[in-house]
């Protein structure tokens, strides 16, 4: 969540755009200017009253400049190693975390899955303070993350998943209808795996948007689906010792 400091530094960069001085600020509100400049100092008070007054100088409202606010706030790329470990330790935090990457409602989590509403409502306080969401009134929420994020490779929830999930997902037969397993095997430049990544990454966001779309529909009419996807540079154990020494592949080319 934007810090007040934030926003003070916002008016501040909005007023210097604008060319306005402290001298003239100060006129426009009827101060001195060294009372203007203690209120934009470091640890200097600003009530929502001056933000009021602030807004009409600058000739925009409320709303626009929290706006702007929050495009100005760097999205998170990942936590760190004691924000994940935090996470891990509570389950209901973990599950919350999942819904909300996948922008599930505060209603759907509590229909769900076995979570009162004070269970997901503390959970979404914590996400708040990770700076996985921005918290808003009546449990909705804004996504703090870039659509990068991710879970530290080595981390804590990547090792859970490891450990708890993984098994458990790829245990099914994915032969049911609109179920599916696939292994592609193949050699692609640096440059045109990062660009697969990036379209792989898009279909997960299609997965989530999609989600969201099909929200209207009744429950009767919908399926709970997980999807999976992974791309690394690897092969696997059981035939690395069929695989012929670089040389030699080299000069049988020729």
């Amino acid at each position: 969540m934007a810090s007040t400091q934030s926003l003070i530094d916002l008016i501040k960069t909005e007023l210097k755009q604008a060319g306005i001085s402290y001298a003239q600020l100060a006129t426009a509100l009827d101060l001195s200017e060294s009372s203007v400049k203690r209120m934009f100092a470091a640890g200097g008070e600003m009530p929502l009253s001056r933000i009021d007054e602030l807004c009409r100088v600058l000739k925009t409202d409320f709303a626009e400049l929290s706006q702007r606010l929050a495009q100005s706030q760097p999205l998170r790329r990942e936590l760190t190693l004691q924000q994940e470990r935090e996470v891990v330790a509570d389950e209901k935090l973990l599950l919350t975390a999942l819904c909300c990457l996948s922008q599930w409602s505060f209603e759907q989590i509590v229909a769900t899955y076995r979570m009162s509403e004070a269970d997901v409502t503390r959970a979404l306080v914590q996400l708040d303070r990770l700076g996985i969401i921005e918290l808003r009134p009546l449990n909705r929420y804004r996504l703090q993350v870039a659509k990068t994020f991710r879970w530290r490779p080595q981390g804590p929830v990547m090792g859970f998943f490891r450990e708890h999930v993984m098994q458990d997902f790829f245990a099914g037969g994915f032969d049911n209808d609109a179920e599916l397993l696939m292994l592609v095997h193949g050699q692609l430049s640096p440059g045109m795996a990062r660009e697969l990544r990036d379209r792989l990454q898009r279909v997960a966001e299609d997965f989530a948007r999609q989600h969201l779309l099909d929200q209207k529909l009744p429950d009767h009419e919908k399926r709970q689906f997980t999807l999976m996807m992974g791309m690394r540079c690897w092969l696997f154990e059981r035939f690395r010792h069929l695989q012929r020494p670089a040389g030699v592949t080299k000069a049988m080319s020729r």
